[in-house]
C-alpha cells in the first residue's frame, strides 16, 4: 500500500512551503485546507510537476467533528498516513476583556480538539502498524506565553505538554511524536495589529526555511526542535529570570508601539 504524508494548513504558510518541499523529495501527499480552488492549484502542480500522488480533503478544523470526517474519509479511500503534519492553527491579539469570544472558541476548537482528534486516530493506526511519525506545530509562546495573546499562547503551550508527554507513552511502539516551535514567519498569519507590537522588531523568519527545519524534523527528527538560535535562546530565559521580571518583559514586548 502506497504512503502518504498528510499536512493540515496546506494551502497556506508553512504548510505551503512544506508541501512542495516533501513534493521534490518524491513523497505523496495528502493536502487539507479550507480553500479548495488552492488545493486543486496545488494538486495539478505538484503532480505534473514532481510525479507523485496528491490527495486533498477542504476541511474546516475549527468546526466540531471536522476532524473526526476528515479521519473517516481518508480511511474511506484506503489511504495510509505514515505521517501527520498537524499545521493547521490561527492566533489572535488583542485585550481579553475585547476580543471576540466565538473566534477564541474556534481557535481551541482548531488548534488543540482538532489536533488531538486527528492525533488520536491515526496513531492508533500506527501503533496497530508499529510505524509512523506525527509532527505538531507549536510556537515559541509555548514556552513563553504572552500578553495579549492569551488564549492562543495558552492553545499553543497545549501543544508542548500534550506532545511531550505522548511522546513518553508512545516511546518503543514505533510511532514517534514530534513538534517545531517556530518564532515570528512572515506569513498571513502575522497580522497588522500583531506587526505593530514591539515582537515583530526583529526580522521574522522566512516560511521557506522554516519548512527546511521543519521537514528534517520529521523525517529524521527526535522530540522537540525551536527553529532558529535566538526563538532557542528566547524560550531558556524563563529558567533565569524570575517570573514577575519575565512577564513585565513580555508585556512591553507584546505591547503595540
Amino acid at each position: 500500500m502506497k504512503e502518504y504524508i498528510l499536512i493540515t494548513g496546506a494551502s497556506s504558510g508553512i504548510g505551503h512551503e512544506m508541501a512542495y518541499q516533501l513534493a521534490e523529495k518524491a513523497y505523496n501527499l495528502i493536502l487539507v485546507a479550507r480553500t479548495e480552488t488552492k488545493l486543486q492549484q496545488m494538486q495539478k502542480e505538484l503532480t505534473k510537476k514532481y510525479g507523485i500522488l496528491v490527495h486533498y480533503f477542504v476541511s474546516d478544523l475549527s468546526v466540531v467533528s471536522s476532524a473526526t470526517d476528515l479521519y473517516a474519509k481518508v480511511i474511506n479511500q484506503n489511504l495510509q498516513v505514515s505521517h501527520l503534519m498537524n499545521n493547521a492553527g490561527v492566533g489572535n491579539y488583542g485585550e481579553f476583556t475585547e476580543t471576540a469570544l466565538d473566534e477564541e472558541l474556534s481557535m481551541i476548537q482548531l488548534n488543540i480538539s482538532s489536533l488531538v482528534v486527528l492525533t488520536k486516530l491515526f496513531a492508533q493506526d500506527m501503533v496497530k502498524r508499529r510505524s509512523g511519525r506525527i509532527m505538531n506545530i507549536g510556537s515559541v509562546v509555548s514556552f513563553l506565553p504572552m500578553p495579549y495573546f492569551s488564549v492562543y499562547s495558552a492553545t499553543k503551550a497545549f501543544v508542548l505538554a500534550f506532545s511531550d508527554t505522548l511522546a513518553a507513552e508512545l516511546e518503543g511502539t514505533g510511532v514517534t511524536i514530534l513538534s517545531l516551535y517556530p518564532g515570528t514567519v512572515d506569513t498571513a498569519f502575522t497580522t497588522s495589529e500583531m506587526q505593530s507590537t514591539n515582537l515583530h522588531k526583529t526580522k521574522p523568519m522566512h516560511p521557506e526555511i522554516v519548512a527546511e527545519i521543519g521537514i528534517k524534523h520529521l523525517l529524521e527528527g527526535k522530540g522537540k526542535k525551536v527553529t532558529g538560535f535566538q526563538n532557542w535562546f528566547n524560550t531558556k530565559l524563563p529558567n533565569f529570570i524570575p517570573d514577575s521580571i519575565m512577564m513585565k518583559i513580555k508585556k512591553d514586548l507584546a505591547s503595540q508601539k
